[in-house]
């Protein structure tokens, strides 16, 4: 019978213990972002145009910390690089530029996985709510000028694993 007690305490301490590092591993720190994040770990991301297909290194924000610093503090992005910020659901996006030193064109995609719209070169440092205007599944920011270069319009097809997972 000792022994039956004993697991059940052990068992009740380690769900004590993982409840505990459940806690700790999802209090994230939100304070004021001061430098730019290590790179993320990242994916291919497609986008199928009229203009073709386009292939992007896209880095994966999927927690909210990640999400708060996203691009701030770096000073270049390669042209076949981003970030994508994958939403827990869809939602309206209100993206800013704070701290962000290099312009982005920051592109939302739908549910559907298609590009719902798209805020070219957004302002370096700007304090200004830039908005999917609807909901949501993913937001993907690529260096300024990317998507007029080229040909990358609204309705444009977006491929990533991180989304199929996400239909």
């Amino acid at each position: 019978m000792k022994q039956g007690i004993l697991g059940v305490a052990a068992a009740c301490l380690l769900a004590g213990v993982l409840s505990g590092a459940t806690a700790i591993a999802s209090t994230e720190d939100m304070s004021e972002p001061t430098q730019a994040q290590s790179v993320l770990p990242r994916e291919d991301l497609t986008i199928v145009s009229g203009s073709g297909k386009h292939i992007f290194s896209v880095e994966l924000a999927r927690t909210p910390r990640q999400q708060q610093v996203g691009e701030m503090f770096r000073t270049q992005l390669a042209p076949n690089n981003g970030m994508l910020f994958l939403w827990s659901a869809p939602q309206q996006s209100d993206m800013w530029m704070e701290n962000t030193l290099i312009p982005l064109d920051i592109v939302f995609i739908a549910p559907d996985h298609r590009i719902q719209a798209i805020a070219e070169n957004a302002v370096p440092r700007s304090l200004a709510h830039i908005s999917s205007h609807g909901v949501v599944s993913a937001t993907l920011e690529l260096a300024g000028g990317t998507t007029a270069r080229l040909g990358i319009t609204v309705g444009d097809k977006v491929e990533a694993p991180s989304l199929e997972k996400k239909s």
